[in-house]
Order: structure tokens, then sequence, then C-alpha cells
């Protein structure tokens, strides 16, 4: 069946829920009692005790999809000074330096992801430090048991990647166990409160002349989206972005960083995609952009949305502006989602929380259920 925009979908809380059947939007709104909870659910289970063998050598976070992406958070958030590495594996290996010096953690909202299961199997098996998070009465919560690891319970929001802070949050307790990360509870429950805030904008019964998400949807809607952030943190955001819009909205999306992006992505400005605008576009305004006739413009153009960051270094800055300057004068739409906060976790739940409304109103809009994902389902299927 294929998608057709309707603004109206969109137009009141009534059309809202029913577009959306599964609860997405629901599940969104769930993430500042996620924050809560999960903080809660990591002290607990004794995450404390993490500090008693002292730093680890390396973090590795083992996940994939919706669960994956809580371990480039967490590097986001740990920063380039942090004194240890951490990156995420997403496959069935770990890479082979990883062993006894480092700690590993396995992160399966199911518990049943094949990729994580056998990255922390070995991990085990390699007599590697060990935390894992996931689904409780699991496979992983299984292996947990049999390999003594230290283990995390998450209630499901409803899917993976609805679940992010759930996810997420015992990750951040245990790099702040490990003095890896300044994250005081203070700076949670603000993280909480921010997440409220962005729901509350980004509200179902918000009209769309209102309400920031439902804009951007709009404005979306017909193109195709490059998404780039002007920091490891809003790059960050920008991937979990383009894979919300893959998954929700059942939408195509690049993501990249600034300044690697100006280096190339910025070439498809002159491409097939173009709109091939001229220098006399470039003064058009949000406003005009929301209120044009989109039945003029030329199909499949490309959109640039831009995830700005507070803390940006100042000739990525001037890139990011630049680049921004260079789309409109060929046409390309450019639209601006702007970090909130101070803290690092601040500023990427806000540009996470923003874009997540978008991708699920873009959803709605286009007459998809945000929520099941049956090309995923059957990919399962077919290799299982």
């Amino acid at each position: 069946m294929s998608a057709a925009l309707d603004p109206s979908r969109l137009e009141d809380a009534e059309a809202v829920e029913a577009a959306d059947p599964g609860g997405m939007l629901r599940q969104v709104a769930s993430s500042a009692a996620q924050v809560r909870e999960a903080q809660r659910a990591a002290a607990e289970a004794g995450v404390a005790a993490l500090a008693e063998d002292g730093r680890p050598r390396a973090v590795v976070v083992a996940g994939v999809g919706g669960s994956g992406i809580a371990g480039d958070v967490l590097a986001a958030v740990c920063g380039a000074g942090c004194a240890v590495p951490v990156f995420t594996v997403r496959g069935h290996r770990l890479p082979g330096w990883v062993g006894a010096a480092d700690l590993v953690i396995a992160v399966s909202c199911s518990g049943t992801t094949a990729e994580t299961l056998d990255v922390a199997a070995e991990a085990a098996r390699r007599g590697c430090r060990l935390m894992f998070v996931g689904a409780p009465e699991s496979p992983l919560a299984d292996l947990a048991d049999r390999s003594r690891a230290l283990f995390v319970p998450v209630r499901s929001a409803g899917q993976p990647r609805s679940t992010l802070w759930g996810l997420t949050v015992p990750l951040v307790v245990a790099a702040r166990t490990l003095r890896l990360v300044d994250v005081p509870d203070a700076v949670l429950e603000s993280t909480a409160t921010l997440l409220e805030d962005v729901a509350h904008r980004c509200r179902p019964s918000s009209e769309p002349f209102v309400n920031p998400a439902k804009r951007i949807a709009l404005d979306l809607a017909g193109d195709v989206p490059l998404v780039w952030g002007t920091s490891p943190i809003a790059a960050t955001a920008a991937y979990r972005t383009a894979c919300q819009l893959n998954e929700n909205a059942k939408y195509p999306a690049v993501s990249g960083e600034m300044p690697e992006a100006g280096h190339n992505q910025v070439a498809a400005f002159d491409g097939f995609f173009a709109r091939g605008g001229s220098p006399a576009d470039s003064g058009a305004s949000d406003d005009d952009h929301f209120f044009r006739d989109r039945a003029e413009d030329p199909e499949h153009g490309l959109h640039l949305l831009v995830l700005r960051d507070v803390d940006e270094h100042p000739r990525v800055r001037a890139r990011a502006e630049a680049a921004a300057a260079l789309a409109r004068d060929r046409g390309v739409v450019v639209t601006e989602i702007r970090a909130e906060g101070e803290h690092p976790l601040e500023r990427i739940a806000s540009l996470i929380a923003s874009a997540d409304y978008v991708t699920v109103y873009l959803a709605i809009a286009l007459g998809v259920d945000p929520t099941p994902v049956p090309a995923i389902d059957e990919l399962k299927a077919r290799i299982t």
C-alpha cells in the first residue's frame, strides 16, 4: 500500500489517535518516566558494585537496532575527554582485543537478540567484566545468571526503539559509578523534566501551527532527508533520527556529522534530488516553507535537517551555517532543531525527543502505522 500525505490526520488528538493504533506516541511520551524508573532499577540491581574492580580498560556495548543506540548515546555523553574508549559492537563477534580488563555491557530490550547474546556469551568465555541490560526472565537474564553478570531488568515501553532511555540510563549510571562521566542525580532529573517539556510541546492535541514536531513532519513529507549533526552529540541524535524515520515512518534518510558531511554529502545538493533553486530563494523563512504549495514542488527534493548543539566547534559552526546557505541557494529546504539544556545528557535527550515526535507524526500524516515493522519481522523470519 502506498502512503499518501493527509495533513488532516494531525489536526486534533482524536485523528492522531485513530492513525496511531499501536500507541507509538504514548510510548515516546513515556521517556521521562523511563529515566526515573531506570535510575531506580540500576541502583536496585547493584550497579554501584562495578566500582569495586576499578576502572576498566574499555567499555564495549553490545547491541543492535533500538538497543544498540544506547551505546552510542553513552559514548556521546561521555565525550572525547573520557578516560577510556566507549564504543558499540553491532554484530555477532567481539573484537579480538577485548578481554578481562574490559567491561562488556550487553543491551537487548527483548533479551532475545541473537547478535547480542552471541557477543555476551563470548565475553563471558573470555572472562570480561559483565553487565547485561534487558528484559527479565529472558535468555539474556538466564545468561547473566549463569555467568554471574550484573543484570539490570528493563520494562519495555512497547518497542525497543521507544525504550531508549530505559536502556540507556543504566549505562550512564554505570559510567558514573566508574567515574567516566559526571552525571549527578540532579542532571538525571533535569533530563526527565526536559523530556516532559518536549512531550508537552509536541502533544497530539496541539495543532500543527504551534506544534513544532507536526510542522517539521509536514514540511519534510515528500522530501529526501539528509540529517546532519553539528557535534558528536548531535551526530548521534542525527543517526537516531534517520533510524526512527526508517522504522516509524518507513521512510528513507541519510545521516551525517559535520564537518565530515561537508566533504561528501554536500555534493548531493548538485545532484539528481536537488531542486535547482537560485540565490533569490535563500531568503525563504520556515513559515514560507510550511505554507508553500507542495503540489508545485519537484518530486523527491532534498531536505536538509540540521541538528544543532549548544557546544559546537567554532569552525564546525561556520561550516554548518555555510552549508545551510549553500543548500538554500540550490533550492534545498533547510530545517534546524536546536538542543536544549547544558549537560550533554540534557542536550542529546532534547534532540532525540524532538526528532522522535517528528518521525511519528510523519508516519501518521502519511497514513503509515508507526509501530509495526513488518519488513524487519519478515527478514528475521527468513533467517531463523
